[in-house]
């Protein structure tokens, strides 16, 4: 396990001018790695929370899309806070995407997205492609939305196409890309936050037990970065991971109340973003329960 050999590596990140340049910093000093090793090594050198779960983001994108550019990059497939297919108006035609997406994580700086767009035939069943398109390109305009509370420093963006040209990527879009991506982002976050938490506890002395038990969630996360993202296993898994880093959140808190301020205000602040899907989470999870005789 190369990550274990690594993680106590002290060196912090500094956030550069841009998300891309801080971001570009970190897989140069990185080197070669595996998409679990960037979000767990990743994770851990961040300064925030947030900028943790940018590389944790990553990563589960460099999962879904082996051959992804190098810079950051983001999902775009939430219309009206849904990504059902049925739900989406975005649309594919010869090559050719129009519509709107909400959210793009990293804002103006994401340097190229991955679109879900409809293209089925008059009378058929909702189906999706996965398109690639960069920003700056004829048709594709970002807009910066405000910042939040939740992460500041990772921007976010509005996504307007119109007839803008793209790249397909192979697979039917819902399948292969979108619905597995839920559980890819879960696991590759989780694994990138309690990097960092492992991180800010060896920085301020935590017990050795609260560390070995943050390095057990991080091994949790690792088979299942072995595991198919669609599959009862995985998501049987996952929800065991949360289970045990939901047990361990009073010796967490607890330990950085000790700590100097600076690390808990932060994780105060940012800690939610596990909290956005456990709806969604909890289904999966509920669903694989029953799929594996065990409801």
């Amino acid at each position: 396990m190369a990550w274990l050999q690594r993680i106590n590596d002290p060196l912090r990140q500094p956030l550069a001018g841009t998300l891309g340049e801080t971001y570009a910093a970190q897989l140069e000093r990185l080197g070669a790695v595996t998409p679990f090793e960037l979000a767990v090594l990743g994770g851990r050198a961040m300064a925030t929370p947030g900028l943790a779960f940018l590389v944790g983001y990553q990563a589960a994108l460099r999962v879904l899309w082996p051959s992804a550019p190098a810079s950051l990059g983001a999902l775009c497939a939430t219309e009206r806070r849904s990504v059902r297919p049925a739900d989406m108006h975005t649309r594919l035609q010869a090559l050719r995407l129009s519509g709107s997406k909400d959210f793009v994580t990293a804002g103006l700086d994401a340097e190229w997205l991955l679109v879900a767009a409809r293209d089925e035939g008059p009378g058929e069943a909702p189906r999706l492609k996965l398109a690639v398109v960069y920003p700056g390109e004829a048709g594709v305009t970002l807009e910066a939305l405000p910042t939040l509370p939740l992460m500041p420093e990772v921007g976010h963006g509005r996504l307007q196409l119109e007839q803008a040209a793209c790249e397909l990527l192979a697979g039917d879009g819902w399948d292969a890309y979108v619905k597995p991506f839920r559980s890819l982002e879960d696991l590759y976050v989780l694994a990138a936050l309690v990097a960092w938490l492992y991180g800010v506890g060896q920085e301020c002395g935590w017990p050795q037990e609260l560390r070995l038990r943050l390095l057990g969630v991080l091994a949790g996360c690792a088979e299942g970065s072995r595991q198919c993202a669609d599959s009862a296993g995985c998501h049987l898994l996952l929800g065991g991971l949360f289970a045990q880093f939901q047990d361990l959140r009073g010796a967490l808190d607890q330990a950085l109340l000790e700590g100097p301020r600076q690390w808990a205000q932060l994780w105060q602040r940012d800690q939610g973003v596990l909290a956005l899907a456990a709806a969604a989470r909890e289904k999966r999870l509920a669903k694989a329960w029953g799929a594996a005789g065990l409801s």
